[in-house]
């Protein structure tokens, strides 16, 4: 059974930085897609960074371009979400999703919700002005 679990949500005030993880239990990040999300309140859930394990190939959406970065730690089954520079429209719930990816499987564009297996709890980010 596959599980996801997302950590190091909190309060930070705007300009500030957070890390994220996200620890994967069930199959390895040997060929993976992990993908960041976050939901507002009110608001639909979208795509922040993803990363494919096997590469480390990595994506970001126009909302982290240049303030996020998305990294894999393989030993530790475990994905990072480096967070600078946060604003305050960066607040939200922020979901870590996992699909294991078997050898010569293509895959849609990684912010495609629907692509995923697995996917966390959420960990809520809060940025003060």
């Amino acid at each position: 059974q596959w599980h996801v679990a997302e950590f190091g949500g909190g309060l930070v005030q705007s300009g500030g930085s957070l890390k994220l993880s996200c620890e994967v239990s069930g199959f390895t990040l040997d060929s993976a897609a992990i993908g960041w999300f976050r939901q507002a309140p009110g608001g639909e859930r979208e795509g922040v960074a993803c990363i494919r394990t096997a590469d480390s190939s990595t994506y970001y959406g126009n909302n982290a371009q240049g303030r996020f970065a998305i990294s894999s730690d393989k030993a530790k089954n475990t994905v990072y979400l480096q967070m600078d520079n946060l604003r305050p429209e960066d607040s939200g719930f922020y979901y870590c999703a996992a699909l294991h990816i078997p050898p010569a499987t293509a895959t849609p564009f990684c912010f495609t919700l629907g692509m995923y297996d697995g996917w966390g709890q959420g960990t809520q980010v809060t940025v003060s002005s």
